[in-house]
């Protein structure tokens, strides 16, 4: 169980791009960051007005003269100072990723970037170059994957509880933009603007969440082949989908479907995963993120609860507080967060069996989740084709 003593030497000096005051997901960036002692927020380009950014900044605490304004500007700057930045979060529009990454990495920074890293798998891999090149940790942020039950299911299907994996189903299908929402909310306009979003709205912001997911569980389970097609149910966010289905065969024979969806009236988040076996099956919701199912065929179905010890002690490391109270989002991203901590740290050491030990969505996991939607668009641009993975 964690109980918030230091994991690592010192605070890592971390900045933020991005992640302003009207920011939607600016503040549990900050909340997991500096929760565990692994990181000390010093500086940042927190708005593209900088004179805001700067305002907001020294809310936080970060002195006026280290809140920048522009990414260029704040790794220059912190490079010249003994006591300059040693990471960084990308908390900025998708079209911006790239960019920023880049840089950062150019400037000798370990980055943590909001999904998905890139547009493209070639922009991907020059990122994944850079980041060996230059030895830097990239941190990719697939928040639900911090659940402890998650580790829970990857155990499970490891010791053969669900005996051979023959499908899994995932789905992302909220309904919270099922009207053009865009029109009065300035912080949802860029996901639909595909200078701005990408080439895909739903596949990339929803879609790729519990996709990741199903790489965590199932490690070796790996993307043959995948037929996409994809809607938009509000005509104005054409060419950008707001509702898409991905048919993925995997080698050996699996079988896998995401539905990502942000026009399913009347659901509040609708991500949930199920892994289907020969034997059994696993459902977890992130609605109801304490509890995992597991039901055996011709017994009782089961709910599995976080922090009891009857779960494998993969599932119980991470928990916060006692089984019975409930950890959400916040304790999820903070767990991830360490680990980007300790990762950076193991890096710089150069202790590569630290390393090893260390699961987290990394540099890998943002390109796979890149060459996802690069395919699934691809594929449904054609007609809805199979294409190969």
């Amino acid at each position: 169980m964690i109980n918030g003593s230091k994991r690592i030497s010192a605070p890592i000096r971390w900045a933020m791009v991005g992640g302003g005051r009207d920011s939607q997901i600016g503040y549990i960036h900050r909340s997991a960051a500096l929760r565990d002692q692994s990181f000390v927020l010093v500086a940042g380009a927190f708005d593209i007005d900088p004179q805001r950014g700067r305002d907001f900044g020294v809310q936080l605490g970060v002195a006026p003269e280290r809140c920048y304004a522009d990414y260029r500007s704040l790794f220059e700057a912190e490079a010249r100072r003994p006591d300059g930045i040693q990471a960084v979060s990308v908390a900025t529009p998708n079209g911006t990723h790239f960019a920023i990454t880049k840089a950062a990495l150019e400037a000798g920074l370990h980055v943590v970037c909001e999904k998905p890293l890139c547009f493209t798998v070639q922009e991907a891999e020059t990122l994944r170059e850079l980041a060996l090149a230059r030895h830097k940790v990239v941190g990719v942020t697939y928040g639900y994957a911090g659940h402890q039950l998650i580790e829970q299911a990857r155990e499970m299907i490891a010791r053969g509880e669900l005996g051979e994996i023959r499908m899994v189903h995932m789905q992302f299908a909220h309904g919270f933009h099922s009207q053009a929402v865009e029109n009065q909310n300035a912080a949802t306009q860029w996901r639909v603007d595909p200078r701005l979003a990408g080439p895909s709205y739903v596949l990339g912001d929803v879609g790729t969440h519990p996709l990741y997911l199903s790489e965590v569980m199932l490690p070796d389970l790996k993307i043959k082949r995948l037929m996409c097609v994809r809607q938009s149910f509000v005509k104005s966010r054409a060419p950008l989908e707001d509702n898409a289905y991905t048919l993925m065969e995997y080698e050996g024979g699996a079988m896998g479907h995401v539905w990502s969806s942000a026009v399913n009236a009347g659901s509040m988040h609708g991500q949930k995963i199920r892994v289907i076996g020969s034997r059994a099956s696993l459902e977890w919701w992130d609605e109801r993120p304490n509890q995992l199912s597991f039901e055996v065929q011709g017994k009782p179905a089961q709910i599995l609860e976080r922090g009891m010890g009857y779960l494998h002690a993969s599932a119980l490391l991470d928990d916060r507080i006692g089984a019975g109270h409930p950890e959400g989002l916040f304790e999820a991203w903070s767990n991830l967060y360490y680990r980007f901590a300790m990762a950076m740290e193991a890096t710089d050491r150069n202790d590569a069996e630290r390393l090893a030990s260390l699961r987290y969505p990394d540099i890998d996991a943002g390109v796979e989740g890149v060459r996802w939607v690069e395919r699934c668009v691809q594929s449904a641009d054609d007609g809805g084709v199979w294409v190969d993975y």
